[in-house]
């Protein structure tokens, strides 16, 4: 599989600067995030692929080890060191007349050696004949609602480009997911080995997790708190239509049953708890002055910052 080239995913030059690059990411993640293009595919595997991109440019060592060893340098366990000296030693070992006759049977193991650069832990001279590939591990983000609802996603892996995966739902931090097959490549026709992700969750622009449950803040408006409203609320599975009760403060939270995430492996499901926030009207509008006044009077005998004094 080709080599990504993380560069040409933010139309940037090798040579460009960090605030090339930033800049270059802000404009594209604007563009193509998924909050902007909602149901888009295509969108958000740009945006998955613009993401990964900039984690590895705008971090010194990890674009440092991308430029000198390509999409190879970034898999867990990689060793620069012992990867330069292996293609010194190759390089040499081409110029020598007893290259074809070389075995590992001299000063150091080549096994051992390739073993290293890509934690394969061989652990000695490997076993002659057909043997099953060595299992690899990476790690991967994924989009907030993406680990919450599960389902397949397609995902940019270091040194094994695209991949499509299927995330459990309920996932979270720390989830691992095991692609049977998608390891190193066995040993004479033996099987490959098994690739483990382990997953880190992007955050939300308005939604957080805690456990199972979600909470969200919602604005409001004056005559929704005061009248009460039905009101559509985003949710992890679609808007859905939430009741408002009469004369509620802001700052009050409501539940909505089942609306959370769900338990990882299981059919429980969290809470969704919405928090509602007064929001004023056009500040700029010169009535609100005029509507202001007239609802002083209404807070006359009432403090409602007493109870911060009393408990400071």
């Amino acid at each position: 599989m080709a080599d990504p080239d993380l560069y040409a995913a933010l139309g940037v030059a090798r040579t460009a600067t960090e605030d090339e690059i930033r800049k270059a990411y802000r404009k594209l993640a604007r563009k193509h995030h998924p909050d902007v293009n909602p149901n888009d595919r295509k969108a958000e595997e740009k945006f998955k692929e613009i993401s990964f991109a900039y984690e590895v440019l705008s971090d010194k060592e990890k674009r440092a080890r991308y430029d000198e060893f390509g999409s190879q340098g970034l898999a867990q366990g990689f060793d620069p060191a012992q990867a330069r000296e292996y293609m010194r030693w190759s390089q040499g070992a081409r110029r020598s007349p007893s290259y074809e006759t070389f075995t590992s049977e001299g000063d150091f193991d080549l096994d051992d050696l390739l073993g290293g650069i890509f934690g394969g832990g061989l652990g000695g001279r490997r076993a002659r004949g057909p043997q099953r590939g060595a299992d690899a591990s990476g790690e991967i983000e994924v989009d907030f609602l993406d680990a919450v609802r599960g389902g397949e996603v397609r995902v940019q892996v270091a040194e094994r480009g695209a991949l499509r995966i299927k995330i459990p739902p309920g996932a979270v931090t720390g989830t691992k997911i095991r692609l049977a097959g998608q390891g190193d490549s066995g040993a004479q026709g033996a099987p490959a080995g098994d690739l483990y992700l382990t997953l880190h969750v992007r955050p939300h622009a308005f939604f957080r997790r805690e456990g199972n449950d979600l909470y969200l803040d919602l604005p409001v408006t004056l005559p929704e708190l005061v009248q009460g409203a039905s009101v559509e609320v985003p949710t992890a599975d679609g808007s859905v239509t939430m009741k408002i009760p009469p004369r509620s403060q802001s700052g009050r939270v409501l539940r909505l049953r089942g609306k959370g995430a769900p338990k990882l492996g299981g059919s429980e499901r969290g809470d969704l708890y919405v928090k509602l926030l007064a929001e004023l009207p056009d500040p700029a509008d010169p009535r609100l002055e005029a509507i202001a006044k007239e609802l002083e009077p209404l807070y006359q005998g009432r403090d409602p910052r007493a109870k911060l004094r009393s408990e400071s």
